[in-house]
């Protein structure tokens, strides 16, 4: 099996196989990997065909490099003898078996049928305790081992009989949660900018071609696979290694789709197109989900763990007192712990599947957590709680310049960028019949500023009032009556520029949501006590908006790196912030709050750093979202209580004696059936 490199820092590196395997196989690779001098941790992930490993030593490198390739395996681990199961669904045929073959078997058989059965249960049993280890697999394989000691093979049997179909049902429900979930959230970007023949493009996304150059600008996500030809861009790969900072890419790098370009620009020769890369999007959102897992599963697994000890310190007990084999047994058998570690995951997994057939994918179970707990709500204004769809009201042009001169020009810029205001800026040219061919040199994106480039020669930027006037410089005084009467009027503007002087001025109407205002109405009925607008308007605008969806805190003329400072010194007073923007400008706000929300129709870079993704279109849904982490938490507390009340009842009777080996396993995995059923069940009312 041959495997690449995906992602390495000093004492952790991520492999993957070239295609998925099995869970057996997946055992396999972890037992001999455990085995290296210096490697401190394994996690196999058979579904994604991951391979991640924690070491303390460089030289355990060569030695795991060698057993993967099969250069060193361990007897009898031939990778290729393991085909991947079709169905991995529990099956009633060893229950059938037990029911009404086995008492009809000689003794001798009887015995022989019972000890294969077991023979798996006392390995895993072996394994942990060699290795230290007192987890579940060392209380099943202990008990197992009593009842085979008294020669009780009836119940050996019948408990091999149950942990079996808990194993096989608990592996069957994680990858069937899983599978749907990711069924959901493979992405496709529907069409993209090419260079084909010297000449630029922006084709469907399936008339895309193996020999053609895609371009992939600042704040856009790259559709495919493969080999920067040009070009250099800074590139957020958060998706893939989990690591939140850019990457400088350039020729001869290799890129992955579902990555975003925060800055540069970059021409991309692909080299997975289609299926293979949607494929290889959904494999990292499934592994870049489970490594999200939320702090109170692993405080509940954490707990399971320090059960373990005590159970086996209260069977030795139990077995000193009474000198019973079989009420120690019954004892082992009353495990808390696989009920705590199933349980949680099944629930934030059913969440999850939960929010995205309500078109809200949560991207984790720790934002589930945060949502439960969010007290302060910061919307950015623009595209949230106005119309994701601003037009163009007017256009004033300075003196020399024609109003369609003025709004060419700034649709050649902005045709280039997937914010709501560039493709409204579009639009109207195209509505007004302006050709806006490209006649500028390379576009340079400053993040919520604007844009500059070269045009005939002239230098010229597009953008807000700051980056025009005060960045650059740009002398406004002559149309000083305009921006009055056009900001009176609540119009948010956009300033064009050409070699310092001002061309002219777009206004955009941008109209509220008619949902914002109910949306307020409701975060507050829920309790919520803080919700603020940051927005790069003047506070004249800020104010009459602020005022009409009745909040009362605001900030107005915010840059970017004010949102993620507001952002910070909210969380520093103890607050769990949840942002909501949908812009690149939104993306420092959205990476550093608790829970960063975005909007389906938002840039791909806010889309990409967001920890929650509203696929309706509308904020409405972070109601949902809000609810679905409440109720989550609930229902997690809900059944840690029911685990540890049941399973408490279940160990005081088998200190009684009250409780057989055979019936406590019984209970015991009903208990976990119960629970994990219970865990799964819609959180959400079904007429919401």
């Amino acid at each position: 099996m041959r495997f690449s490199l995906i992602h390495r820092i000093p004492g952790r590196v991520r492999l993957r196989a070239a295609k998925p395997f099995n869970v057996q196989t997946a055992v396999m690779l972890a037992d001999g990997l455990e085995l290296l001098d210096g490697v401190e941790g394994v996690r196999v992930n058979p579904r994604t065909g991951s391979v991640l490993l924690l070491y303390t030593d460089e030289e355990a490198l060569p030695r795991a490099y060698a057993f993967l390739s099969g250069a060193a395996p361990l007897p009898g681990s031939a990778l290729s003898v393991c085909p991947p199961k079709k169905d991995e669904r529990p099956s009633l045929l060893p229950l059938l078996r037990y029911l009404f073959l086995r008492p009809l078997l000689p003794l001798p058989l009887s015995v022989c049928s019972a000890l294969a059965g077991a023979a798996p249960f006392l390995k895993r049993c072996f394994h942990s305790l060699r290795h230290g280890r007192l987890d579940v697999e060392a209380l099943d394989g202990t008990a197992i081992a009593i009842s085979l000691l008294r020669g009780d093979f009836r119940t050996a049997s019948l408990l091999t009989l149950l942990l079996g179909f808990g194993d096989a049902l608990e592996r069957y429900t994680q990858k069937k949660s899983l599978e749907n979930l990711a069924s959901h959230l493979a992405l496709q970007a529907d069409r993209l900018w090419v260079r084909r023949g010297g000449k630029e493009c922006f084709i469907p996304a399936q008339d895309l071609k193996e020999n053609d150059l895609v371009i992939v600008r600042s704040g856009t996500a790259i559709p495919v696979d493969g080999v920067v030809a040009a070009g250099t861009a800074s590139v957020n790969e958060a998706s893939m290694t989990g690591e939140p900072l850019g990457v400088m890419r350039t020729e001869g790098a290799s890129v992955y789709a579902g990555t975003v370009v925060e800055s540069g620009e970059i021409f991309i020769r692909p080299t997975s197109i289609g299926k293979d890369t949607r494929m290889q999007q959904i494999v990292r959102f499934i592994e870049h989900t489970e490594q999200k897992k939320a702090g109170i599963q692993g405080r509940f697994e954490r707990l399971a763990d320090r059960a373990v000890p005590f159970t086996f310190a209260l069977a030795a007990l139990v077995f000193v007192f009474t000198r019973s084999l079989t009420r120690a047994a019954s004892v082992l058998l009353v495990d808390y712990s696989c009920a705590l570690r199933l349980a949680t995951p099944l629930a934030i997994l059913a969440a999850m599947n939960e929010g995205v057939r309500r078109k809200v994918m949560v991207k984790g179970g720790r934002f589930l957590e945060s949502l439960s707990a969010v007290d302060t709500v910061i919307f950015d204004k623009t595209g949230t709680l106005t119309q994701s769809h601003p037009h163009v009201a007017r256009i004033v042009p300075a003196e020399g310049y024609h109003a369609d001169e003025v709004l060419r020009l700034s649709a050649c810029l902005e045709e280039h960028f997937p914010h709501p205001v560039a493709r409204a800026v579009v639009h109207c040219a195209e509505a007004r019949r302006l050709h806006h061919a490209e006649e500028h040199t390379e576009v340079e994106y400053v993040v919520a500023h604007g844009i500059a480039s070269h045009w005939q020669g002239r230098r010229v930027l597009l953008g807000s009032r700051h980056y025009v006037s005060q960045d650059e410089g740009v002398d406004l005084s002559a149309m000083r009556g305009a921006v009055t009467e056009l900001s009176r009027q609540g119009y948010s503007l956009l300033y064009l520029a050409i070699d310092g002087r001002p061309a002219g001025i777009i206004a955009m109407e941008d109209p509220l949501r008619p949902e914002s205002a109910a949306l307020i109405r409701q975060l507050q009925a829920m309790g919520i006590p803080h919700v603020l607008m940051l927005t790069g308007d003047d506070l004249r605008t800020a104010s009459a908006v602020a005022s009409r969806l009745g909040i009362r805190e605001y900030h107005a003329q915010v840059l970017p790196e004010d949102k993620a400072r507001i952002v910070q010194e909210l969380k520093a007073q103890g607050r769990t912030v949840l942002m909501l923007g949908d812009g690149i400008n939104d993306s420092p706000a959205l990476s550093a709050a608790d829970v960063g929300v975005t909007l389906r129709d938002g840039a791909d870079l806010a889309r990409e750093v967001a920890d929650v993704l509203l696929m309706g279109g509308s904020p409405g849904g972070l109601i949902t979202a809000l609810e679905l982490g409440r109720r989550t938490m609930r229902r997690i507390h809900t059944d840690f209580l029911a685990i540890m009340a049941l399973n408490s009842a279940f160990l005081l009777g088998s200190l009684l004696g009250i409780l057989q080996p055979g019936l406590s396993a019984v209970l015991h995995n009903l208990t976990t059936l119960g629970v994990s059923l219970n865990a799964m069940r819609p959180k959400l009312p079904q007429g919401e």
